[in-house]
């Protein structure tokens, strides 16, 4: 019971029939619309249609076929470049609406010869996009240059070479490796979030705001924009402060000195963000290749200090406190000595954390990846590990090397066995460093000197090169990235008042103005010229962007946006919250104030966008839709439903068919009509209560409303008009299969068909249910009957088990995308596997092809799926659409319309009334999904058509068309 069709189907699938060479036969329609036809007696008879065998369309070459759906030569197959939307705008294949399909063909004829809207390209339009210059392909990067290098650069940087010996001499090796630790679980959790959001769609430009935004909406992206982006120009600031400490060090050691210590940091400091500002400016061409030779000196510098590490020091190194490695000097250093105001465990860790940020380098050039799915997570947590290696490596051996304390005299050397006076580790060592390290006036040693890497390296000089590369490249980096970031918060025009800074200059849309900003954000911070001042300040925006981060992938995950469909799976909503919860935790230990600060801003933030909704923005009060008056992308939409229940308790099974992909996700609205000739009085006055309360006994969670109405579908057409309220408004109508149509009136029968044209005209998405044991079951229902009066009160104990309510194991759901109608046909089926009861369930998609080409348009559905991050088992390519059906279906077929045929005598007088001929032909196809009508087509044949689509089968069938609007997406938009 939970595929849509049986297996049986699919050996079946594509047939079609001809008629006989006699000539087509002629059949009458109930579908009037006025028009009438006086025949010889005078008799108003209605339209008539023909069958015709279409053959020459039919025998068309292979590449039309897949072009163009069985359907219609206007409906077409499922393909790639209906959901591109990179190409230029005018080599976009589109789809035909649904009004373009609904045309008659003459119609259609005259509405494109005068216009390409709706329909393919061409062949002069397919000719010049052929013909013309072929541009380059752009440069894909793996997961290796692209991610991991990028990440890496990024990580390492002033901390490291600066900091982390004088880390270790606070905390001791111990706790350095608990700080390292504790980073790394906070980078590592959002790392797996960033994974997570990043492959959830293709992103061109604006790196984690632009996916965040996309994927959940401007209300939670533009807060993270603005911290991240202001985060961002700090640590771009953060690195130019180290760069400009070593610099003043070697102008101090040939005796530069330009004012004083602190002023010198501030000089070289606004020179060097000057000379990074005037290359962004200039242009970035040259970036990727200049990484690499960043990386290159990088792992020589590295390298260089742990060959440093295992020579034999001198004296000089000695009088410094480096003796190599020894147990006695580990031992001492494992445990903490706090000193100065610095000196407590979290300041430590305020301190280190920007160390440990970096992380989102490969995600902010997610559209230059070969494969983001793969690239992200992998590149990224290997530069996580790579990085987090090379930190222990250097905490253990500095605390295994070198003492806290040394004066860098040579001349404290001790002579002989005398240690009278002498206290410290150093003195069984031979050196006396007592009267510094009491007087607290030591130079060297971990806790007085930040430059123990570079003197404890092999070659000095080798070092700072690895440390201009370090803080150079992830300076030039921060200050490429805010901007970027910044300008496509300002294009979305959330915030007014930036909107300025958001112009792009050139071809390759630069930001001067936003990269202007950040110079001045980044030069007003390296003023404070204080590394251990700035650390903390970056910690705590880059811990709030982190929170940010994983709250994202938490709230995406808990709310079952049906546009959330991230392609990396390895990741945990729970993982994600308690990553948020953390990084707050760590904000407030850090710097409570900064902290209170941060979030006052955020929240501020936050509540300016709900308030005033700019443009761009949408509520988040309502889950399943928005009110706004812009229209969402494709990642965002929620399809609404109505569905045509009558009273919900007689059709259980179609409420919970629709509540299994609706609940918790998407609006629903369940429509009541009450026909006039029907007795009122057989409805009691609190029938909507009493129904009301069935579904909320039923734990469904839906709208109910009722209204009278003359018949059907006038009473449909004013549900689709007038149903909720701005866009919370219903897109999709839900109805049941009308399994009694044979034996209706033939009104009845007309009525029904003619709702589903209404659905169609209204620009609506379709789905039409049916099941072997159909949906009513009102005479099954038991009825208390007052004494006062005959009215039947409706029983709100009588809940009858569905088979949408069992648990369906391992069984499979097949898809017959055989049109192309936005992605509804795929995305009813994934909602319904994200329940717990199918979650077993297995997707099969079956597509139509040809023999020759199978395997080719195999692989292609194949890579739309993928790309569409759809969890799909197989795809099946249908190659029998030529052959005849089978004979019970044409029985079965030619006995449901037999009863509107026309005499043969009758056949002249009804030429003129061909103009379903061609859609008729179309109805050859009897084991398909749901076509679109053209809007002359006559109700019974429409009518036969569905039925012998879902006859026969002993599974619940859906009949699925959307309304040729994307609901499906390849971008994060």
């Amino acid at each position: 019971m939970g595929q849509f069709a049986s297996k049986r189907n699919v050996q079946t699938q594509g047939v079609h029939f001809s008629t006989n060479e006699e000539g087509p036969p002629r059949y009458s329609s109930h579908h009037f619309n006025g028009s009438t036809v006086n025949g010889g007696n005078g008799l108003q008879i209605p339209p008539t249609i023909v069958v015709s065998d279409d053959t020459a369309e039919r025998r068309g070459s292979r590449a039309d076929l897949r072009r163009s759906s069985v359907y219609s030569t206007m409906d077409l197959v499922p393909q790639l470049d209906h959901y591109a939307n990179s190409l230029p705008r005018q080599m976009i294949k589109s789809r035909p609406s649904l009004e373009t399909l609904r045309k008659t063909p003459e119609v259609r004829l005259s509405f494109t010869s005068g216009s390409n809207s709706g329909s393919l390209p061409g062949p002069d339009m397919e000719n010049e996009e052929s013909e013309g210059p072929k541009s380059k392909a752009p440069v894909r990067f793996g997961w290796i240059i692209g991610v991991m290098m990028r990440c890496m650069l990024n990580i390492w940087g002033v901390i490291m070479f600066l900091r982390l010996s004088w880390i270790t001499s606070q905390a001791g090796v111990v706790l350095t490796c608990v700080i390292i630790g504790m980073s790394v679980v906070v980078t590592s959790i959002t790392a797996l979030s960033i994974s997570a959001i990043a492959t959830n769609g293709r992103v061109k430009s604006g790196g984690a705001y632009f996916m965040i935004s996309r994927t959940l909406g401007p209300e939670i992206g533009a807060p993270i924009g603005l911290v991240f982006a202001f985060a961002n120009a700090l640590a771009c600031s953060l690195h130019t402060v180290g760069f400009s400490l070593v610099v003043r060090d070697l102008l101090h050691d040939f005796g530069a000195i330009m004012v004083d210590s602190i002023n010198d940091v501030r000089i070289v400091g606004v020179i060097t963000v000057t000379i990074l500002l005037m290359i962004v400016l200039a242009g970035m061409e040259w970036e990727s290749k200049a990484q690499i030779l960043f990386f290159l000196a990088l792992m020589v510098s590295f390298a260089n200090y742990l060959i440093g590490t295992v020579i034999p020091p001198n004296d000089d190194k000695k009088a410094i406190g480096i003796f190599g490695y020894r147990g006695d000097i580990f031992v001492q250093n494992l445990t903490p000595d706090w000193r100065g105001p610095d000196g407590n465990f979290f300041r430590m860790f305020a301190i280190f954390f920007p160390a440990a940020t970096g992380i989102m380098s490969g995600v902010n050039i997610c559209g230059d990846l070969k494969d983001p799915a793969t690239a992200i997570p992998k590149g990224t947590l290997w530069a996580i590990f790579w990085t987090t290696f090379s930190y222990v490596v250097i905490a253990v051996t500095t605390g295994s090397s070198v003492v806290r304390d040394a004066s860098g005299n040579k001349s404290h050397i001790l002579t002989g066995n005398n240690t009278d006076g002498c206290v410290g580790l150093a003195c069984t060592m031979g050196w006396n460093f007592t009267d510094c390290s009491q007087s607290k006036t030591c130079r060297y040693g971990l806790a007085n000197n930040f430059n123990v890497l570079g003197q404890l390296s092999g070659v000095y000089y080798i070092i700072l090169v690895g440390i201009f590369a370090a803080t150079l490249s992830s300076a030039l980096g921060f200050l490429v990235s805010a901007p970027k970031i910044f300008q496509c918060l300002c294009k979305d025009q959330i915030y007014p008042y930036i909107i300025f800074f958001g112009k792009g200059y050139g071809k390759n849309n630069e930001p001067y103005r936003a990269y202007v900003l950040c110079f001045l954000i980044a030069t007003a911070v390296i003023l404070i010229a204080d590394l251990n001042a700035i650390a903390p300040l970056i910690s705590n925006f880059f811990l709030c962007s982190y929170c940010l981060i994983n709250f994202s992938c938490f709230h995406a995950s808990i709310t079952n946006s049906p546009g959330w469909r991230p392609s990396f799976q390895h990741y945990s909503k729970w993982t994600a919250l308690f990553g948020a919860v953390i990084c707050v935790v760590l904000m407030f230990l850090f710097t409570w104030w900064a902290a209170l600060v941060t979030w006052c801003i955020i929240i501020f933030l936050f509540g300016y966008v709900n308030y005033n909704k700019p443009s761009g923005c949408s509520s988040l009060n309502l889950s399943s839709v928005q009110l706004s008056d812009v229209e969402l992308e494709a990642s965002r939409k929620r399809f609404a439903c109505l569905v045509l229940t009558g009273p919900p308790n007689q059709r259980p099974a179609l409420v919970d068919f629709v509540c299994t992909f609706t609940k918790h996700i998407c609006l629903m609205i369940c429509g009541d009509i009450i026909l006039v000739e029907q007795d009122r009085m057989t409805r009691p006055e609190d029938a909507t209560d009493c129904l009301v309360k069935w579904l909320n006994k039923r734990k469904v969670r839906s709208f109910y409303t009722s209204l009278t109405a003359d018949n059907l579908r006038a009473g449909a057409k004013q549900l689709l008009q007038a149903s909720g309220l701005g866009k919370l408004k219903p897109n999709t109508l839900v109805l049941g299969f009308k399994t009694n149509w044979r034996d209706s009136a033939p009104e009845s029968i007309e009525d029904y068909i003619n709702t589903i044209y209404d659905t169609f005209d209204s620009n609506y998405g379709l789905c039409i249910l049916r099941m072997v044991e159909g949906l009513d079951i009102s005479d099954d229902l038991e009825y208390e009957v007052t004494q006062e009066t005959t009215v039947k009160m409706l029983r709100i104990s009588d809940q009858m088990n569905t088979v949408f309510q069992n648990n369906q194991g391992k069984k499979t759901i097949d898809i017959y995308w055989i049109a192309d109608d936005g992605g509804l046909t795929l995305l009813v089926p994934y909602l319904i596997t994200r329940r717990k009861r199918w979650r077993r369930c297995k997707i099969r998609v079956f597509t139509v092809g040809d023999e020759q080409n199978m395997e080719k348009g195999r692989d292609e559905m194949m890579t739309l799926l993928n790309r569409f991050r759809l969890d799909i088992s197989d795809v099946i390519v249908m190659t029998d659409i030529e052959k005849r059906p089978h004979p019970k279906s044409m029985s079965r077929f030619v006995d449901s319309v037999a009863p509107f045929r026309l005499h043969d005598e009758q056949q002249e007088e009804f030429e003129t009334h061909r103009s379903c001929s061609s859609v008729s032909a179309d109805y050859k196809h009897l084991k398909m999904s749901l076509p679109v009508p053209q809007s002359d087509c006559p109700s019974a044949l429409y009518m036969a058509w569905l039925d012998t689509l879902t006859c026969g089968l002993h599974c619940p069938a859906v009949l699925i068309r959307g309304n040729q609007e994307n609901v499906l997406t390849l971008y994060c938009q």
